[in-house]
């Protein structure tokens, strides 16, 4: 869905910012090409943006977490691997907790943010979707506890933004529509670490209901 016209309501819509953190810009462990170049739009939607409620996600491994390569012999980064019954990425070792890599970029305006969800913490389940783990060993897919975080606040809509486009954020849109939330992304302030897979996505996201915007079309609102 790509409105011409974007309506936001500031008092029941909230901006989630996706993992915004040292290890997926260039330079880091998991760098996501050209992820520093959303910084400046990601804190004026920040700071100017229509929202009441602002929610920071950070990914918080462990140590020898499952979903790292280096826990597998034979695997290398960016294989698939079978988790649980179900394939996923094998991803280079990042975002380990209590180091520089998985600190929050400190460039962003983070005294704005009323709650950060850290997700990864189970070693033995990876976690993409800020508002479910993906499968555990006992076949499910916990709940963060932000869905219920936001219909408390009064929150109806949800604006996404940050990294990566086509993991983290990805999986976040798509779990706020299930989830009954009106879903909005700010695609200019995402970016991808495969972005030859940007179109499929693009159009996989709009089919299930997922608003794709442009962040000058939030603040004309």
């Amino acid at each position: 869905m790509q409105p011409d016209n974007l309506h936001i309501d500031t008092n029941t819509t909230a901006l989630i910012v996706t993992d915004i953190q040292y290890d997926f810009l260039p330079g880091g462990a998991l760098a996501v090409e050209h992820g520093d170049a959303i910084l400046d739009g990601v804190a004026k939607l920040m700071t100017s943006g229509p929202f009441r409620i602002i929610v920071g996600t950070q990914d918080w491994h462990p140590e020898g977490h499952i979903s790292f390569a280096s826990q597998h012999t034979g695997i290398e980064p960016f294989d698939t691997l079978t988790i649980h019954g179900h394939e996923e990425t094998a991803w280079p070792d990042h975002c380990i907790q209590n180091t520089r890599g998985a600190e929050l970029v400190s460039d962003l305006p983070w005294v704005r943010v009323a709650a950060i969800i850290r997700k990864g913490m189970d070693r033995q389940a990876d976690s993409y979707s800020v508002f479910r783990n993906n499968w555990d060993a006992s076949g499910e897919r916990p709940r963060t506890g932000l869905a219920g975080y936001l219909r408390e606040r009064g929150i109806t809509t949800v604006v996404l933004c940050g990294l990566a486009r086509d993991v983290c954020v990805f999986w976040s849109a798509q779990d706020a529509i299930e989830a009954g939330f009106a879903t909005v992304l700010a695609w200019d302030l995402t970016r991808a670490v495969q972005p030859d897979q940007d179109a499929r996505n693009r159009q996989t996201l709009a089919d299930q209901g997922v608003t794709i915007v442009e962040s000058k079309q939030i603040f004309a609102t």
